[in-house]
């Protein structure tokens, strides 16, 4: 059995990557965009994650700065995640209702 190299973690990223395009594209509901968000950077993630891992830094440069950024994506999915709930849980309160095409009110 052949080690897991690179290119399979890009692939699982890619398939990560799709479904998290597929679900912003196509659901209706407010909180599944938001899980597609989430896929999309996670897959970001692990494509930093797996070329800090697999690729040689350019001098100067620290191994780590991949690692770095995955930590930052993930503060950054965490913070996402906290403010846009909260704004659903508003949303709600007023109309009832999560599906975007039940929101054409809010338009200005």
């Amino acid at each position: 059995m052949s080690p897991v190299g690179l290119h399979h973690y890009l692939i699982v990223s890619a398939i990560l990557f799709v479904c998290g395009i597929f679900a912003v594209m196509t659901r209706r509901n407010a909180v599944w965009i938001l899980i597609g968000i989430e896929l999309i950077l996670n897959a970001a993630s692990l494509n930093f994650a797996a070329f800090s891992r697999f690729i040689t830094p350019a001098p100067g440069t620290q191994p780590e700065t991949g690692m770095i950024g995955s930590i930052l994506i993930i503060v950054l999915a965490a913070a996402e995640a906290a403010v846009a709930l909260a704004i659903l849980l508003s949303i709600y309160r007023n109309f009832r209702t999560i599906e975007t095409a039940d929101l054409k009110e809010l338009k200005g």
